[in-house]
């Protein structure tokens, strides 16, 4: 088990910070079953840190000691690694544009994956399914719009859209409309009479 343990610290540290390390990836090394038995020891021991099922990641180590990677990093490279794509939440999309003065508590993602809760260090991340037309912009300006107006929903999204108009390149505003159609029906009318007035 030591020299699996040493194994799989090794391929640890050649991942850049905030690198997930998935038991899948390891199974080079032994059976599914010794793999996690030996990442299970590794995270009680301090060397690793469990952030959800079958993801662990190596602790950033500082001059003040061992600390959890950053948030973004970890859930920008666990979409490259899963193949899903994660932007930041509604809430946290109209306070970055400037809709809202409230910041979000919690850190919650949107994904195109299922919902789950990543743990880093003291940080809870939750990672909520949403349904495609929220991502479709992706991490682009025009996303976060989207996300921000869909958020506000239909009472609060006209009042915003007035703020996103003067906000919002030009490039921004045709990315919206070309993705208008997949919108709720009360969200493509907004972005239509934002495009035609």
């Amino acid at each position: 088990m030591e020299r699996m343990a040493e194994s799989i610290m090794n391929v640890a540290t050649t991942l850049p910070e905030g690198v997930p390390l998935a038991a899948k990836g390891l199974l080079h090394l032994g059976s599914r079953a010794a793999v996690d038995q030996t990442l299970s020891r590794l995270a009680a021991r301090g060397e690793l840190i469990r952030a959800g099922r079958g993801i662990y990641m190596r602790p950033v180590q500082t001059r003040f000691g061992p600390r959890s990677p950053s948030a973004e990093q970890a859930i920008e490279a666990l979409a490259v690694q899963r193949g899903e794509t994660i932007v930041p939440s509604g809430a946290a999309a109209a306070n970055a544009l400037g809709l809202t003065t409230q910041v979000p508590v919690k850190s919650v993602y949107l994904t195109s994956g299922r919902s789950r809760m990543l743990n880093l260090g003291r940080q809870a991340v939750e990672l909520r399914h949403a349904p495609r037309w929220q991502l479709a912009l992706g991490s682009k300006t025009s996303g976060q719009a989207v996300r921000a107006l869909a958020w506000l929903g239909p009472d609060e999204a006209p009042k915003a859209l007035q703020i996103l108009r003067s906000k919002l390149t030009e490039t921004a505003k045709t990315e919206l409309v070309s993705a208008a159609p997949q919108f709720p029906t009360w969200l493509a009318r907004l972005v239509g009479e934002m495009a035609h007035r």
